[in-house]
């Protein structure tokens, strides 16, 4: 499958992203305030991209069921996840221009770019490779099968957000039908593609690293 093949191509800076120190960090409980401050206030301003980006994989997607999968997984971001940064931020003290114009970091910039470039290709190959990365580094990092989340509430529910049965299916569902497309592609088109999922799981390392500068 070419996801499977993609993962392994860029296994050792995946690796390193799912390895990192917050990642570490963070199911200790123990991500100091002024990096998970960091790392939230940037991440947090991905929240309009990705939905945008998520809305565009609605309106391209060639199948119905594949549509309202994505639908449905929008809901999830723009409800929850959502609400958990309103929160977060709260608990913080973060100050309002913090939250709406913080100075961008440079993989904030560029994890901007890239999904609103995938958003405005309307290709469906394309704004399923960046979902995909996304959610699957996401996913292979906040599952630990025999390790316990933290008591640290923001940094635990940031955890449950990333992990469990939904959260699984809804990644395979991305596997599938990135695998189900790619099928399709010609190859230079599968070429875009594999340069578009290597520099998404770039930039994921990068911005573990940034939260630390």
């Amino acid at each position: 499958m070419f996801s499977a093949e993609l993962r392994q191509l860029t296994g050792t800076t995946w690796d390193a992203a799912v390895g990192h120190r917050f990642v570490t960090e963070i199911w200790r409980g123990q991500v100091p305030p002024p990096v998970l401050t960091t790392y939230l206030v940037q991440d947090h301003q991905f929240v309009d991209a990705f939905v945008a980006l998520m809305g565009a994989a609605v309106a391209t997607a060639d199948r119905p069921e594949a549509r309202i999968v994505h639908a449905r997984q929008l809901g999830v971001v723009a409800g929850p996840e959502n609400d958990f940064f309103a929160r977060a931020l709260d608990v913080l003290d973060v100050p309002l221009p913090d939250r709406t114009e913080p100075e961008l970091l440079a993989p904030t910039v560029g994890f901007i770019e890239l999904m609103d470039t995938a958003r405005r290709s309307a290709d469906y190959a394309s704004c399923l490779t960046v979902l995909l990365v996304a959610e699957w580094v996401y996913l292979d990092w906040a599952t630990r099968p025999d390790a316990t989340a933290p008591d640290e509430p923001l940094q635990r529910e940031w955890i449950e957000l990333h992990r469990g049965s939904a959260f699984e299916t809804w990644v395979e569902f991305l596997r599938s039908e990135f695998d189900r497309v790619a099928t399709g592609l010609e190859p230079a088109d599968r070429e875009q593609v594999r340069e578009l999922f290597t520099r998404t799981v770039d930039l994921e390392l990068a911005f573990f690293d940034a939260a630390y500068r």
